[in-house]
């Protein structure tokens, strides 16, 4: 049986809408939206939030999630997604066929 990780990009510095991860969103903050969608559609073994923000960081494990808090150089304007996800499977030390 293959093996799937959900790995959830969630940086608190966000300039464009300030605190956008954890603005209330029909009723909970956004971020709880994509965990939840994660976990229901039993795809996954983990659905892991990265983050550098201890806020967003309560609200994923609130909401099921695994957290996994980046390291500064990977939470700024400038960091590309990819990195943040290799970052978190360097890290977890468990193998998986696909990654989301």
């Amino acid at each position: 049986m293959d093996r799937a990780v959900a790995i959830i990009p969630a940086r608190g510095g966000s300039k464009r809408i300030p605190r956008k991860n954890i603005k209330n969103f029909h009723g909970k903050p956004l971020i709880a939206h994509s965990i939840e969608t994660a976990i229901e559609s039993n795809l996954f073994e983990r659905v892991i939030v990265s983050t550098d923000d201890l806020e967003i960081a309560s609200i994923a494990k609130e909401y099921g999630a695994e957290v996994h808090i980046r390291p500064k150089e990977l939470a700024n304007d400038y960091t590309a997604t990819q990195p943040v996800v290799d970052n978190v499977l360097e890290n977890i030390n468990t193998k998986y066929d696909y990654c989301c």
